[in-house]
Protein backbone atom coordinates (compact mmCIF):
# COMPACT_ATOMS: atom_id res chain seq x y z
CA UNK A 1 0.00 0.00 0.00
CA UNK A 2 1.31 3.40 -1.03
CA UNK A 3 -0.53 6.13 0.94
CA UNK A 4 -0.59 8.64 -1.91
CA UNK A 5 -2.18 6.05 -4.23
CA UNK A 6 -5.00 5.51 -1.71
CA UNK A 7 -5.49 9.28 -1.48
CA UNK A 8 -5.43 9.67 -5.28
CA UNK A 9 -8.00 6.91 -5.78
CA UNK A 10 -10.45 8.53 -3.39
CA UNK A 11 -9.65 12.05 -4.64
CA UNK A 12 -10.63 10.93 -8.16
CA UNK A 13 -13.86 9.31 -6.97
CA UNK A 14 -12.76 5.70 -7.08
CA UNK A 15 -13.68 2.89 -4.71
CA UNK A 16 -10.99 1.87 -2.25
CA UNK A 17 -9.86 -1.74 -1.91
CA UNK A 18 -10.63 -3.04 1.63
CA UNK A 19 -7.02 -4.24 1.96
CA UNK A 20 -5.68 -0.78 1.13
CA UNK A 21 -8.06 0.78 3.65
CA UNK A 22 -6.83 -1.65 6.29
CA UNK A 23 -3.18 -0.89 5.52
CA UNK A 24 -3.77 2.85 5.48
CA UNK A 25 -5.43 2.71 8.91
CA UNK A 26 -2.60 0.56 10.27
CA UNK A 27 -0.22 3.21 8.97
CA UNK A 28 -2.04 5.83 11.03
CA UNK A 29 -1.03 3.94 14.16
CA UNK A 30 2.53 2.89 13.32
CA UNK A 31 3.57 6.16 11.66
CA UNK A 32 3.84 5.02 8.03
CA UNK A 33 1.05 7.50 7.18
CA UNK A 34 2.05 11.10 7.84
CA UNK A 35 -0.23 13.75 9.31
CA UNK A 36 -0.36 15.48 5.93
CA UNK A 37 -1.40 12.26 4.20
CA UNK A 38 -4.07 11.61 6.81
CA UNK A 39 -5.40 15.15 6.32
CA UNK A 40 -5.46 14.68 2.53
CA UNK A 41 -7.29 11.38 2.93
CA UNK A 42 -9.87 12.99 5.23
CA UNK A 43 -10.44 15.83 2.75
CA UNK A 44 -10.81 13.39 -0.16
CA UNK A 45 -13.41 11.37 1.78
CA UNK A 46 -15.16 14.58 2.85
CA UNK A 47 -15.72 15.62 -0.78
CA UNK A 48 -16.06 12.22 -2.48
CA UNK A 49 -17.82 10.21 0.22
CA UNK A 50 -17.67 6.46 0.67
CA UNK A 51 -19.83 3.53 -0.34
CA UNK A 52 -21.37 1.36 2.38
CA UNK A 53 -18.71 -1.30 1.78
CA UNK A 54 -15.88 1.26 2.01
CA UNK A 55 -17.32 2.69 5.22
CA UNK A 56 -17.60 -0.82 6.64
CA UNK A 57 -13.96 -1.51 5.70
CA UNK A 58 -12.83 1.71 7.40
CA UNK A 59 -14.87 0.83 10.49
CA UNK A 60 -13.43 -2.69 10.70
CA UNK A 61 -9.87 -1.45 10.22
CA UNK A 62 -10.16 1.19 12.95
CA UNK A 63 -11.76 -1.37 15.29
CA UNK A 64 -8.82 -3.74 14.75
CA UNK A 65 -6.23 -0.99 15.29
CA UNK A 66 -6.26 -1.65 19.06
CA UNK A 67 -7.65 -4.04 21.62
CA UNK A 68 -11.18 -5.39 21.48
CA UNK A 69 -13.05 -6.34 24.63
CA UNK A 70 -14.73 -9.69 25.23
CA UNK A 71 -17.16 -9.81 28.15
CA UNK A 72 -18.26 -12.76 30.27
CA UNK A 73 -21.26 -11.27 32.04
CA UNK A 74 -24.69 -12.59 33.10
CA UNK A 75 -26.55 -10.18 30.84
CA UNK A 76 -26.37 -8.31 27.51
CA UNK A 77 -23.69 -5.69 26.91
CA UNK A 78 -25.42 -2.57 25.62
CA UNK A 79 -24.56 1.03 24.86
CA UNK A 80 -25.93 4.33 23.58
CA UNK A 81 -24.22 7.15 21.73
CA UNK A 82 -25.38 10.70 21.05
CA UNK A 83 -24.21 13.07 18.34
CA UNK A 84 -24.26 15.83 20.95
CA UNK A 85 -26.20 18.94 21.81
CA UNK A 86 -26.87 21.41 24.61
CA UNK A 87 -28.17 20.33 28.01
CA UNK A 88 -27.90 16.65 27.09
CA UNK A 89 -27.15 14.64 30.25
CA UNK A 90 -28.94 11.49 29.05
CA UNK A 91 -25.93 9.16 29.41
CA UNK A 92 -25.55 9.91 33.11
CA UNK A 93 -29.05 8.64 33.90
CA UNK A 94 -29.54 6.10 31.12
CA UNK A 95 -26.50 3.90 31.89
CA UNK A 96 -27.42 3.18 35.54
CA UNK A 97 -31.11 2.75 34.65
CA UNK A 98 -30.29 0.07 32.06
CA UNK A 99 -27.91 -1.55 34.55
CA UNK A 100 -30.72 -1.64 37.12
CA UNK A 101 -32.81 -3.56 34.57
CA UNK A 102 -30.22 -6.28 33.98
CA UNK A 103 -28.03 -4.83 31.24
CA UNK A 104 -24.32 -4.03 31.36
CA UNK A 105 -23.25 -0.69 29.94
CA UNK A 106 -19.54 -0.05 29.15
CA UNK A 107 -20.07 3.46 27.80
CA UNK A 108 -17.12 5.22 26.18
CA UNK A 109 -17.95 8.92 25.94
CA UNK A 110 -16.23 11.98 24.51
CA UNK A 111 -15.33 15.51 25.45
CA UNK A 112 -17.19 18.60 24.32
CA UNK A 113 -16.76 19.67 20.70
CA UNK A 114 -17.63 23.19 19.61
CA UNK A 115 -20.91 24.26 21.20
CA UNK A 116 -21.81 20.76 22.39
CA UNK A 117 -21.16 19.56 25.91
CA UNK A 118 -19.19 16.36 26.49
CA UNK A 119 -20.15 13.66 28.98
CA UNK A 120 -16.49 13.15 29.84
CA UNK A 121 -16.11 16.83 30.82
CA UNK A 122 -19.17 16.56 33.06
CA UNK A 123 -17.72 13.54 34.83
CA UNK A 124 -14.40 15.32 35.25
CA UNK A 125 -16.24 17.89 37.40
CA UNK A 126 -16.70 15.15 40.04
CA UNK A 127 -13.70 15.17 42.44
CA UNK A 128 -11.70 11.97 42.30
CA UNK A 129 -13.66 10.37 39.45
CA UNK A 130 -11.26 8.51 37.15
CA UNK A 131 -12.79 9.20 33.76
CA UNK A 132 -10.06 7.37 31.83
CA UNK A 133 -9.28 4.24 33.85
CA UNK A 134 -7.18 1.30 32.71
CA UNK A 135 -9.03 -1.63 31.20
CA UNK A 136 -8.88 -3.70 34.40
CA UNK A 137 -10.71 -1.03 36.43
CA UNK A 138 -13.11 -0.46 33.56
CA UNK A 139 -14.01 -4.15 33.47
CA UNK A 140 -14.27 -4.38 37.25
CA UNK A 141 -16.62 -1.41 37.45
CA UNK A 142 -18.89 -2.71 34.68
CA UNK A 143 -19.04 -6.12 36.36
CA UNK A 144 -19.80 -4.78 39.85
CA UNK A 145 -21.90 -1.66 39.15
CA UNK A 146 -23.43 -2.75 35.87
CA UNK A 147 -22.17 0.38 34.12
CA UNK A 148 -19.09 2.53 33.67
CA UNK A 149 -19.15 5.84 31.79
CA UNK A 150 -15.57 6.69 30.82
CA UNK A 151 -13.45 8.31 28.12
CA UNK A 152 -11.70 6.52 25.29
CA UNK A 153 -8.65 4.62 26.52
CA UNK A 154 -5.37 4.40 24.65
CA UNK A 155 -6.03 0.71 23.94
CA UNK A 156 -9.33 1.00 22.07
CA UNK A 157 -9.42 2.15 18.41
CA UNK A 158 -6.23 4.25 18.51
CA UNK A 159 -6.46 4.91 14.76
CA UNK A 160 -9.75 6.71 15.33
CA UNK A 161 -8.19 8.93 17.97
CA UNK A 162 -5.45 10.05 15.55
CA UNK A 163 -7.73 10.52 12.56
CA UNK A 164 -10.32 12.39 14.62
CA UNK A 165 -7.72 14.86 15.91
CA UNK A 166 -6.71 15.58 12.31
CA UNK A 167 -10.32 15.95 11.14
CA UNK A 168 -11.02 18.36 13.98
CA UNK A 169 -8.36 20.83 12.74
CA UNK A 170 -8.90 20.38 8.99
CA UNK A 171 -12.64 21.18 8.76
CA UNK A 172 -13.52 17.61 7.78
CA UNK A 173 -15.52 16.58 10.85
CA UNK A 174 -18.91 16.67 9.09
CA UNK A 175 -18.32 13.59 6.93
CA UNK A 176 -21.00 10.95 7.39
CA UNK A 177 -18.74 7.96 6.52
CA UNK A 178 -15.98 9.14 8.85
CA UNK A 179 -18.44 9.96 11.64
CA UNK A 180 -19.92 6.50 11.20
CA UNK A 181 -16.54 4.76 11.32
CA UNK A 182 -15.39 6.88 14.26
CA UNK A 183 -18.42 6.05 16.39
CA UNK A 184 -18.74 2.40 15.46
CA UNK A 185 -15.05 1.50 15.70
CA UNK A 186 -15.09 2.39 19.40
CA UNK A 187 -18.41 0.64 19.97
CA UNK A 188 -17.35 -2.53 18.18
CA UNK A 189 -14.07 -2.55 20.11
CA UNK A 190 -16.09 -2.37 23.33
CA UNK A 191 -17.65 -5.77 22.58
CA UNK A 192 -21.31 -4.75 22.49
CA UNK A 193 -24.40 -6.89 21.95
CA UNK A 194 -26.56 -3.90 20.99
CA UNK A 195 -26.27 -0.16 20.33
CA UNK A 196 -28.77 2.70 20.32
CA UNK A 197 -27.87 5.95 18.55
CA UNK A 198 -29.35 9.32 19.48
CA UNK A 199 -28.94 11.44 16.35
CA UNK A 200 -29.86 15.06 17.01
CA UNK A 201 -31.59 17.30 14.48
CA UNK A 202 -32.17 21.04 14.83
CA UNK A 203 -30.30 24.31 15.25
CA UNK A 204 -28.30 22.99 18.20
CA UNK A 205 -27.34 19.73 16.51
CA UNK A 206 -24.21 18.61 14.75
CA UNK A 207 -26.48 17.64 11.85
CA UNK A 208 -28.96 20.55 11.85
CA UNK A 209 -31.20 19.34 9.01
CA UNK A 210 -33.50 16.36 9.20
CA UNK A 211 -32.13 15.02 5.91
CA UNK A 212 -28.58 15.15 7.29
CA UNK A 213 -29.62 13.50 10.55
CA UNK A 214 -31.49 10.81 8.64
CA UNK A 215 -28.45 10.13 6.43
CA UNK A 216 -26.19 9.72 9.46
CA UNK A 217 -28.72 7.61 11.39
CA UNK A 218 -29.17 5.29 8.42
CA UNK A 219 -25.42 5.03 7.78
CA UNK A 220 -24.72 4.04 11.38
CA UNK A 221 -27.59 1.57 11.61
CA UNK A 222 -26.73 -0.12 8.29
CA UNK A 223 -22.98 -0.25 8.85
CA UNK A 224 -23.38 -1.57 12.40
CA UNK A 225 -25.87 -4.17 11.26
CA UNK A 226 -23.47 -5.30 8.57
CA UNK A 227 -20.75 -5.67 11.21
CA UNK A 228 -22.99 -7.89 13.34
CA UNK A 229 -24.01 -5.26 15.88
CA UNK A 230 -27.81 -4.83 16.19
CA UNK A 231 -28.44 -1.09 16.18
CA UNK A 232 -31.37 1.30 16.40
CA UNK A 233 -31.08 5.02 15.65
CA UNK A 234 -33.53 7.53 17.07
CA UNK A 235 -33.61 11.02 15.57
CA UNK A 236 -34.44 13.47 18.35
CA UNK A 237 -35.08 17.20 18.47
CA UNK A 238 -32.35 19.73 19.30
CA UNK A 239 -34.12 22.97 18.33
CA UNK A 240 -33.86 23.87 22.00
CA UNK A 241 -31.74 22.64 24.92
CA UNK A 242 -32.69 19.14 26.01
CA UNK A 243 -32.42 19.98 29.70
CA UNK A 244 -32.58 23.18 31.71
CA UNK A 245 -28.86 23.27 32.58
CA UNK A 246 -25.76 23.74 30.40
CA UNK A 247 -22.29 23.64 31.95
CA UNK A 248 -20.34 20.76 33.40
CA UNK A 249 -20.85 20.79 37.18
CA UNK A 250 -24.30 22.31 36.65
CA UNK A 251 -25.31 19.45 34.37
CA UNK A 252 -23.86 16.93 36.80
CA UNK A 253 -26.01 18.48 39.53
CA UNK A 254 -29.01 18.27 37.19
CA UNK A 255 -28.28 14.57 36.64
CA UNK A 256 -28.11 13.99 40.40
CA UNK A 257 -31.42 15.81 40.83
CA UNK A 258 -32.94 13.66 38.06
CA UNK A 259 -31.75 10.40 39.59
CA UNK A 260 -32.91 11.32 43.09
CA UNK A 261 -36.26 12.67 41.86
CA UNK A 262 -35.67 16.24 43.03
CA UNK A 263 -36.23 17.55 39.50
CA UNK A 264 -36.76 15.87 36.15
CA UNK A 265 -37.07 18.02 33.02
CA UNK A 266 -39.86 16.64 30.85
CA UNK A 267 -38.00 16.59 27.52
CA UNK A 268 -34.94 15.01 29.11
CA UNK A 269 -37.11 12.36 30.77
CA UNK A 270 -38.88 11.47 27.51
CA UNK A 271 -35.66 11.06 25.51
CA UNK A 272 -33.86 9.16 28.28
CA UNK A 273 -36.68 6.66 28.71
CA UNK A 274 -37.10 6.16 24.95
CA UNK A 275 -33.40 5.46 24.35
CA UNK A 276 -33.05 3.22 27.40
CA UNK A 277 -36.15 1.27 26.38
CA UNK A 278 -34.68 0.59 22.94
CA UNK A 279 -31.58 -0.79 24.66
CA UNK A 280 -33.61 -3.19 26.79
CA UNK A 281 -35.45 -4.50 23.74
CA UNK A 282 -32.20 -4.97 21.79
CA UNK A 283 -30.76 -6.87 24.75
CA UNK A 284 -33.78 -9.15 25.13
CA UNK A 285 -34.59 -7.68 28.55
CA UNK A 286 -38.11 -6.61 27.50
CA UNK A 287 -40.55 -7.85 24.87
CA UNK A 288 -41.44 -4.47 23.42
CA UNK A 289 -40.84 -0.74 23.80
CA UNK A 290 -43.83 -0.25 26.10
CA UNK A 291 -42.78 -2.92 28.56
CA UNK A 292 -39.19 -1.68 28.40
CA UNK A 293 -40.19 1.92 29.11
CA UNK A 294 -42.18 0.78 32.14
CA UNK A 295 -39.09 -0.99 33.51
CA UNK A 296 -36.92 2.10 33.04
CA UNK A 297 -39.49 4.37 34.71
CA UNK A 298 -39.66 1.97 37.65
CA UNK A 299 -35.84 1.96 37.92
CA UNK A 300 -35.97 5.72 38.38
CA UNK A 301 -39.01 5.66 40.70
CA UNK A 302 -37.62 2.98 42.99
CA UNK A 303 -34.15 4.51 43.29
CA UNK A 304 -32.50 1.46 41.68
CA UNK A 305 -30.96 3.61 38.94
CA UNK A 306 -29.64 6.09 41.51
CA UNK A 307 -28.08 3.24 43.50
CA UNK A 308 -26.25 1.95 40.39
CA UNK A 309 -25.00 5.46 39.63
CA UNK A 310 -23.66 5.87 43.17
CA UNK A 311 -21.94 2.50 42.93
CA UNK A 312 -20.30 3.47 39.63
CA UNK A 313 -19.08 6.84 40.91
CA UNK A 314 -17.55 5.29 44.04
CA UNK A 315 -15.92 2.45 42.08
CA UNK A 316 -14.21 4.98 39.80
CA UNK A 317 -12.86 7.08 42.67
CA UNK A 318 -15.62 9.64 43.16
CA UNK A 319 -17.33 10.56 46.45
CA UNK A 320 -19.63 7.93 47.90
CA UNK A 321 -22.13 10.59 49.00
CA UNK A 322 -22.42 12.52 45.72
CA UNK A 323 -26.16 11.86 45.51
CA UNK A 324 -26.79 12.96 49.09
CA UNK A 325 -24.48 16.00 49.12
CA UNK A 326 -23.79 17.20 45.58
CA UNK A 327 -23.25 20.78 46.76
CA UNK A 328 -20.31 19.60 48.88
CA UNK A 329 -18.48 18.15 45.88
CA UNK A 330 -19.46 20.06 42.74
CA UNK A 331 -17.87 23.45 42.02
CA UNK A 332 -20.09 26.54 42.11
CA UNK A 333 -19.46 29.88 40.41
CA UNK A 334 -19.36 32.97 42.66
CA UNK A 335 -21.79 35.06 40.56
CA UNK A 336 -25.35 34.32 39.44
CA UNK A 337 -27.31 36.69 37.20
CA UNK A 338 -30.89 36.31 35.98
CA UNK A 339 -31.52 37.06 32.30
CA UNK A 340 -34.71 39.11 32.23
CA UNK A 341 -36.83 39.30 29.09
CA UNK A 342 -39.99 41.14 28.04
CA UNK A 343 -43.23 39.37 28.90
CA UNK A 344 -44.45 36.85 26.34
CA UNK A 345 -43.82 33.36 25.01
CA UNK A 346 -40.54 31.94 23.71
CA UNK A 347 -40.98 31.56 19.95
CA UNK A 348 -37.47 30.52 18.86
CA UNK A 349 -34.24 29.46 20.56
CA UNK A 350 -30.78 29.61 18.97
CA UNK A 351 -29.52 26.53 20.77
CA UNK A 352 -26.04 26.67 19.30
CA UNK A 353 -25.67 30.25 20.57
CA UNK A 354 -26.54 29.11 24.10
CA UNK A 355 -23.86 26.44 23.88
CA UNK A 356 -21.33 29.00 22.69
CA UNK A 357 -22.31 31.29 25.60
CA UNK A 358 -21.24 28.48 27.94
CA UNK A 359 -17.97 28.12 26.01
CA UNK A 360 -17.35 31.88 26.33
CA UNK A 361 -17.88 31.66 30.08
CA UNK A 362 -15.06 29.10 30.22
CA UNK A 363 -17.24 25.99 30.23
CA UNK A 364 -15.99 24.68 26.88
CA UNK A 365 -12.96 24.70 24.59
CA UNK A 366 -11.96 26.78 21.61
CA UNK A 367 -8.72 24.74 21.31
CA UNK A 368 -8.10 21.08 22.23
CA UNK A 369 -5.53 22.05 24.88
CA UNK A 370 -7.82 24.51 26.66
CA UNK A 371 -8.85 23.87 30.25
CA UNK A 372 -12.48 24.00 31.37
CA UNK A 373 -14.07 25.78 34.31
CA UNK A 374 -16.59 23.21 35.59
CA UNK A 375 -18.54 25.74 37.68
CA UNK A 376 -19.77 28.13 34.98
CA UNK A 377 -22.77 27.85 32.70
CA UNK A 378 -26.51 28.36 32.53
CA UNK A 379 -29.41 26.99 34.57
CA UNK A 380 -33.20 27.35 34.50
CA UNK A 381 -33.14 27.63 30.71
CA UNK A 382 -36.64 28.09 29.33
CA UNK A 383 -37.87 26.14 26.35
CA UNK A 384 -40.01 26.81 23.32
CA UNK A 385 -43.52 27.98 24.13
CA UNK A 386 -42.77 28.78 27.78
CA UNK A 387 -44.02 32.06 29.19
CA UNK A 388 -41.42 34.53 30.44
CA UNK A 389 -41.59 37.88 32.20
CA UNK A 390 -40.67 39.59 35.48
CA UNK A 391 -41.15 36.40 37.49
CA UNK A 392 -39.65 34.02 34.93
CA UNK A 393 -36.22 34.87 33.45
CA UNK A 394 -34.83 33.22 30.34
CA UNK A 395 -31.98 31.67 32.33
CA UNK A 396 -29.62 32.09 35.25
CA UNK A 397 -26.00 32.81 34.32
CA UNK A 398 -23.28 31.31 36.53
CA UNK A 399 -20.02 33.22 36.03
CA UNK A 400 -16.62 33.90 37.57
CA UNK A 401 -16.73 37.71 37.25
CA UNK A 402 -19.00 40.61 36.31
CA UNK A 403 -17.62 41.08 32.80
CA UNK A 404 -18.16 37.44 31.91
CA UNK A 405 -21.64 37.54 33.41
CA UNK A 406 -22.62 40.62 31.40
CA UNK A 407 -21.41 39.07 28.14
CA UNK A 408 -23.31 35.87 28.88
CA UNK A 409 -26.51 37.78 29.71
CA UNK A 410 -26.26 39.58 26.36
CA UNK A 411 -25.62 36.30 24.52
CA UNK A 412 -28.62 34.60 26.12
CA UNK A 413 -30.90 37.56 25.31
CA UNK A 414 -29.76 37.42 21.69
CA UNK A 415 -30.41 33.65 21.52
CA UNK A 416 -34.13 33.94 22.35
CA UNK A 417 -37.08 35.46 20.52
CA UNK A 418 -40.17 36.29 22.58
CA UNK A 419 -43.62 36.86 21.04
CA UNK A 420 -47.21 37.29 22.07
CA UNK A 421 -48.29 33.74 21.13
CA UNK A 422 -46.66 30.39 21.84
CA UNK A 423 -45.35 28.59 18.72
CA UNK A 424 -46.40 25.24 17.46
CA UNK A 425 -43.95 22.68 18.81
CA UNK A 426 -42.78 19.60 16.93
CA UNK A 427 -42.20 16.14 18.37
CA UNK A 428 -39.21 15.38 20.59
CA UNK A 429 -38.85 11.88 19.14
CA UNK A 430 -38.79 12.45 15.38
CA UNK A 431 -37.94 9.15 13.71
CA UNK A 432 -36.73 5.60 14.36
CA UNK A 433 -34.33 3.80 12.00
CA UNK A 434 -33.20 0.24 12.63
CA UNK A 435 -30.36 -1.84 11.28
CA UNK A 436 -30.37 -5.56 11.97
CA UNK A 437 -27.41 -7.85 12.19
CA UNK A 438 -27.20 -10.39 9.37
CA UNK A 439 -28.42 -13.91 10.07
CA UNK A 440 -25.69 -16.39 10.96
Amino acid sequence: MIPQDVIRTKRDGGDLDPGDVSEFVAGLVDGRVTEGQAAAFAMAVFFRGMSVSECAALTRAMTRSGKTLVWDLPGPVLDKHSTGGVGDTVSLMLAPAVAACGGFVPMISGRGLGHTGGTLDKLDSVPGYVSQPDLDLFRKTVREAGCAVIGQTADLAPADRRLYAIRDVTATVESVPMITASILSKKLAAGLDGLVMDVKSGNGAFMPTLDGARELASSIAETAGGAGLPTVSLITDMDQPLGSAAGNALEMRAAVDFLTGRRRDDRLFIVTVALAAEMLVLGGLAENAGAAAAKIVEAFRSGAAAERFARMVAALGGPADLLERPEAHLAAAPLQRAVQAPSGFVTTVDTRALGMAVVALGGGRTRPQDGIDPAVGLTDLVGLGEEVGPDRPLAIVHARNEDAAERAVAAVLAAYDVGSEPPRRGPILIERISGKAPSP
